[in-house]
Formats: C-alpha cells, sequence, structure tokens
C-alpha cells in the first residue's frame, strides 16, 4: 500500500502569493508528480493549510489543482482552514461528518487502517483535542486491536525545537491526552503531521511521528531564534508512505518548481 502526503499547501486566489511563492504552482508540480508515479499512490492525504485564508474561491481553486489525481485524496483542516467552508467545498466527499464540529473520521477497508484528528482551534494557530474527541480515537482503536493504522492530522504533537513553530504546535495537555492513548494501542504504526514546512522524525509514545515538508515552501531550520523564517529557497515536497505488510517506510520527495 502506498499513501501520498501533502501539506501546508496554502493556496491562495489566482494571483496571489505567499512569502513570495506562487503555492498553486508549487502544489501543481508537486501534482503532477504524484499523478505520473509508478506504481500510482493508493490514496493521498492533505494535511492541512489546505488553503491561505480559508475563502470559498481558494478552496474552488484548490479543487482545480488537485483534479489531476485519479485516487481518492482525504483533507483535514489546519490552522489556516475554515470548517464551513471546507465541508462545503468538499460535500461530495462522503467521508468528511456532517455538522459544525471537529472533522476527524475513520476509513477502513485497506490494509492499513486510517484515522484523522482534527487539531484546529477556531481562530487559534495552534491546536487542542477536546475530551470528546480523544474517547472517539480510544474507541475507534480499540475496534480493530490486531490491525496496524496510521493516524493523520495537522499539528504536531512533539517539540522540535524550532521555537516559533512549538510553541503553535499541538498544546501540551492534549499532547499528553494523546500520548497516554497512542501508548495503550501499539498498533499505530505512525502519527503523520503537518505543521512545520519540514520533514522532522521523532519516536514518541511507542510510535514514531512524522513531520511532512510543505509543497509551498519550507521554513529555515532555527533552533537557535524565535523567528519563523520562509522561505528557503529548498524546493517543495511532499511524502510517500510505503506499507510493505510488516513496515511502514516513509520517503521524502522534493520537486523542483515547474517539473
Amino acid at each position: 500500500m502506498l499513501i501520498a502526503q501533502i501539506s501546508d499547501l496554502h493556496v491562495t486566489a489566482p494571483g496571489a502569493c505567499v512569502a513570495g511563492v506562487d503555492t498553486a504552482a508549487t502544489l501543481e508540480s508537486c501534482v503532477r508528480d504524484i499523478a505520473r508515479r509508478d506504481p500510482p499512490p493508493d490514496l493521498v492525504l492533505a494535511t492541512g493549510d489546505l488553503v491561505e485564508e480559508g475563502t470559498g474561491a481558494e478552496y474552488d481553486r484548490l479543487r482545480e489543482l488537485l483534479a489531476p489525481l485519479a485516487m481518492p485524496v482525504y483533507v483535514i483542516a489546519g490552522n489556516h482552514d475554515d470548517r464551513a467552508a471546507l465541508r462545503s467545498a468538499f460535500d461530495d466527499h462522503a467521508y468528511l461528518p456532517p455538522g459544525e464540529g471537529p472533522i476527524h473520521y475513520a476509513l477502513d477497508g485497506r490494509e492499513l487502517g486510517l484515522i484523522a484528528l482534527d487539531t484546529t482551534i477556531p481562530g487559534a494557530a495552534g491546536g487542542a483535542l477536546d475530551e470528546p474527541q480523544c474517547a472517539w480515537l480510544e474507541t475507534t482503536l480499540r475496534r480493530g486491536v490486531d490491525r496496524p493504522c496510521l493516524v493523520f492530522m495537522h499539528h504536531p504533537p512533539i517539540v522540535t525545537g524550532i521555537r516559533c513553530m512549538d510553541e503553535i504546535a499541538l498544546d501540551p495537555r492534549s499532547a499528553a491526552r494523546l500520548g497516554a492513548i497512542i501508548a495503550r494501542h501499539p498498533r499505530v504504526e505512525r502519527i503523520v503531521c503537518g505543521h512545520v514546512h519540514r520533514p522532522i522524525q521523532a519516536r514518541w509514545s511507542g510510535t514514531l511521528v512524522s513531520i511532512c515538508p510543505s509543497t509551498a515552501y519550507q521554513g529555515v531550520l532555527n533552533l537557535s531564534g524565535d523567528d519563523f523564517d520562509a522561505p528557503t529557497g529548498e524546493p517543495p515536497a511532499y511524502q510517500l508512505h510505503y506499507w510493505n505488510g510488516t513496515e511502514l517506510v516513509t520517503h521524502t520527495v522534493s520537486v523542483a518548481a515547474g517539473e
């Protein structure tokens, strides 16, 4: 089973840029690269910050940019997203839960179970998980005790050392609550996130946390300062998670813009 993960797309309205970057063009390059993969990925996970301002026009443009992907695409919200606008734009995606609350869901019927969490706080840059969503996660994990799974969400639960991003990561209380659940369920092969605009991995609560780079731009690896500096000049990138039946292997793929 092969999973492509794209994150922090930051798609804008036509003519606009983010940090001087045409984020639609960089996403287009990544989509083109994913679409011509051999073998093709079985599915794509888009782990938040899909658009820049959370507007309907941005989501319409996002749908157009993702259209060349023949495989299923599963989306979750990041802190730049708007839940209502996201639900409206992807109203044909039956896996999205109805209503106005967090967008979390589980996907069954594959070799690897997939569980989506919504770490967003409307109007805030940081993330959290409330008690009802944690209870839902515990129940969902108990349903398939022996089946391996992957959990995907936007805000990472780990301390990366990039202070400006650690301040707006998953809040410590939520991270502790999530960590206790994950530790009870060794079938969680990986937690995959975005948000930081850099590829990062760490052992955590008995599993591995993997942070995907951005299809838009990468942030400076700054372990001594407090500022988020971007872009770095590093190319847009995405990740491929390969499940071989016993292990989940992650590859980071950099893509030159325009290719």
